[in-house]
């Protein structure tokens, strides 16, 4: 093993004390990769177990076989629409591995074995238990409209689906990711669940017009519970028939790479439903084949399932799951759900008061090193697909290289930053905010390691919370937003929405995420039908009726956020480095930096307007706005002037007119 110190420890010098932790990590993953590539000849191939479980057609037998790996079963029957669901007639039989496997010859069951046909595994498990399963490595499951049970389905469509994507050029995308977070299910209007195919119809121009240049799709893995979010999953192979088809997500996908749009997964590994009956829940009778044994594998928070990522069929499981969604559908990377909650073995359930809790025995190692395999194999498929961690302890080295002692994720969500918000409209009054914390929760990170920076995500606009145009806008949402009115509420909720968003944007990372609807101050929270709400769909919808009718001021926050998107991609301000400071006076709510040579001068006040406000530059020169969010067009009182130009002083500072609650961009003329 090579000794050479680790790039991490040589940057980040506050690291020194825990090198022999660091180093070990590295070294662990050295081992691992060197023991997968004598067992599979890399993690590429080790990552195949999907093309050998499940159900396959093999063309040198001529006909179809089925494996499923359950060590601690009894005995396994296949059954379903091909032998009348007899519980007995085809058993699986166990092979040297311990895997099970049953062959159907094509010329006995060509007409019985067919697409669409459902079927199920009966499992006599270790402990007894006679149940009927779902494969594991199933790529269809569907619900039965009238019993409501859950089966797999067989998938031989007549037609493979044509890719048309060769030209797709992910590369620019990863450089500056401008995400747009959405659920198929919930985005259209309807009282209902909406379609792949009615997004990629409907949703997708939208998106594009919007200036979004990556989808983070969420519930795609089939969940039995739609109130879930999709966080539940129950077959990870199966991408959610509550949608539509296979193809019909392939197409969306397909079509969003014309568009030059990215998509990104939503990928659960995290946990898992503890359902038995559709689920991976001791699946061969044993409560220790997938997941961790008694306590361990409970999350008591999420009521689900938890992985034992350290054991071998697992790991193959996960990366094989991973490498199935890059290649069947061509996804461009991952949104990893729960990271926290993966890398310590108490979820992330404490105050991370001290470094040394990134490197004691509350890390569960097994995890971070799982972590490590699926960003080598990521981007060993696909160099530059995106990975992205849901994590918010702040982990060193999470989006750090492995080679460099890192994790391998190429961003990290700033999660602090949308709780910071919300925390604030929620306990604060306008003339309390705090410009010296606001920088500081917007700039704290580390140099080397990217973050996905957003004021909201759906975790916010949950029921039990609301949006932010809700913190700031309320019931007045229901009565005053329009144009032809004038409500000091809105007005105010309007103001604060635009400066949030780019404060946000231009200074809390190098990505930005937004979540479906938000860009326009969608109003209410999001609630999935259930029981408590009479099974209603109304809060599981888009209301994009509200942007499209021009006389609502919807219309003026989706606006700026077109032009605030496109702000940012014209000048690529998130490959910039981190921002400058070049002032900031506390009681007068200014703050005003420099990123990617352009100028942001922000006034928070609510109140109190300023003129000839001198604001020191970097450079000296003639200065203009570029865009401001005072403008008419983005719900503003026109105050500023975009033709005036401010030359520098003396002193090197331009004299400025700074209405209240009010953003200018500026760039430098000469």
């Amino acid at each position: 093993m090579s000794q050479k110190p680790l790039q991490i420890l040589s940057d980040e010098a506050w690291l020194e004390p825990f090198a022999p932790v660091i180093q070990s990590r590295y070294e662990r993953f050295q081992s691992a990769i060197q023991a997968i590539n004598d067992f599979s000849g890399s993690i590429l191939e080790f990552a195949r177990m999907h093309e050998y479980y499940g159900i396959h057609f093999d063309k040198f037998r001529n006909g179809w076989i089925y494996r499923e790996w359950a060590p601690a079963a009894k005995a396994l029957f296949l059954m379903g629409d091909f032998n009348w669901w007899d519980r007995n007639s085809h058993p699986l039989r166990q092979n040297h591995r311990g895997d099970w496997e049953i062959f159907l010859p094509f010329e006995q069951y060509q007409h019985t074995f067919v697409h669409q046909s459902r079927i199920k595994v009966r499992v006599i498990g270790a402990n007894e238990t006679d149940l009927d399963r779902i494969p594991a490595y199933i790529t269809r499951v569907v619900q039965d409209e009238k019993t409501h049970d859950f089966a797999g389905q067989l998938w031989f469509p007549e037609e493979k689906f044509t890719w048309t994507d060769q030209d797709f050029s992910l590369k620019p995308i990863a450089a500056m990711p401008l995400i747009y977070e959405c659920h198929v299910g919930m985005a259209q209007e309807k009282l209902g669940v909406g379609t792949y195919k009615e997004f990629e119809e409907l949703i997708l121009p939208r998106i594009q017009a919007g200036g979004y240049n990556a989808i983070q799709l969420m519930a795609v893995m089939e969940h039995p519970y739609y109130g879930s979010f999709g966080y539940h999953v129950s077959n990870f192979f199966a991408a959610s028939s509550r949608f539509g088809t296979p193809e019909e997500l392939k197409s969306l996908i397909n079509t969003a790479h014309r568009m030059g749009i990215a998509v990104i997964m939503d990928i659960v590994h995290s946990h898992a439903v503890k359902n038995v009956n559709e689920g991976l829940n001791e699946f061969d009778g044993s409560d220790a084949q997938y997941f961790h044994p008694g306590e361990r594998g409970y999350h008591e928070g999420w009521d689900s399932k938890l992985f034992d990522y350290g054991k071998w069929e697992v790991q193959q499981f996960l990366l094989s799951n991973i490498r199935y969604w890059l290649e069947e559908f061509h996804f461009d990377g991952f949104r990893f759900d729960g990271a926290t909650s993966m890398l310590y073995h108490h979820h992330g359930h404490t105050s991370f008061d001290s470094a040394e809790k990134y490197f004691d025995a509350g890390v569960d190692e097994d995890a971070l090193l799982y972590f490590q395999l699926a960003n080598t194999l990521i981007h060993g498929l696909k160099p530059h697909a995106l990975s992205i961690a849901e994590e918010v302890s702040g982990m060193p080295g999470l989006s750090r290289k492995v080679a460099d002692g890192g994790i391998g994720f190429d961003f990290r969500l700033a999660m602090g930053i949308p709780d910071y918000w919300i925390k604030t409209l929620k306990h604060k009054l306008d003339e309390q905010w705090d410009l010296f914390e606001l920088w500081h929760e917007l700039t704290n990170r580390p140099l080397r390691e990217k973050s996905i920076a957003y004021a909201e995500s759906h975790d916010q606009a949950l029921v039990g919370d609301k949006s932010i145009a809700f913190w700031l806008m309320d019931k007045e949402m229901y009565f005053s937003m329009s144009v032809l009115e004038q409500n000091l509420v809105v007005d105010r909720g309007i103001a604060l929405h635009k400066l949030i968003r780019m404060i946000t944007i231009s200074l809390g990372g190098e990505g930005y995420l937004n979540f479906i609807g938000n860009e326009f101050g969608h109003p209410e929270w999001v609630d999935f039908p259930r029981l408590g709400n009479d099974w209603s769909y109304q809060y599981a919808r888009r209301q994009w009726s509200l942007v499209d009718t021009p006389h609502l001021r919807y219309r003026q926050l989706d606006a700026w956020d077109k032009a605030m998107i496109q702000l940012v991609k014209d000048h690529q301000l998130l490959s910039a480095t981190p921002a400058e400071q070049l002032f900031l006076e506390p009681n007068k709510k200014v703050l005003a930096y420099e990123r990617g040579g352009l100028i942001f001068v922000f006034s928070f006040h609510p109140t109190e307007s300023f003129f000839g406000f001198p604001i020191r530059m970097k450079k000296k020169g003639t200065y203009h706005i570029l865009l401001n969010s005072d403008d008419k067009e983005y719900g503003g009182f026109e105050r500023l002037d975009q033709s005036i130009t401010y030359p520098t002083d003396k002193d090197q500072q331009v004299h400025l007119y700074l209405p209240n609650r009010v953003v200018m961009v500026m760039g430098r003329k000469n």
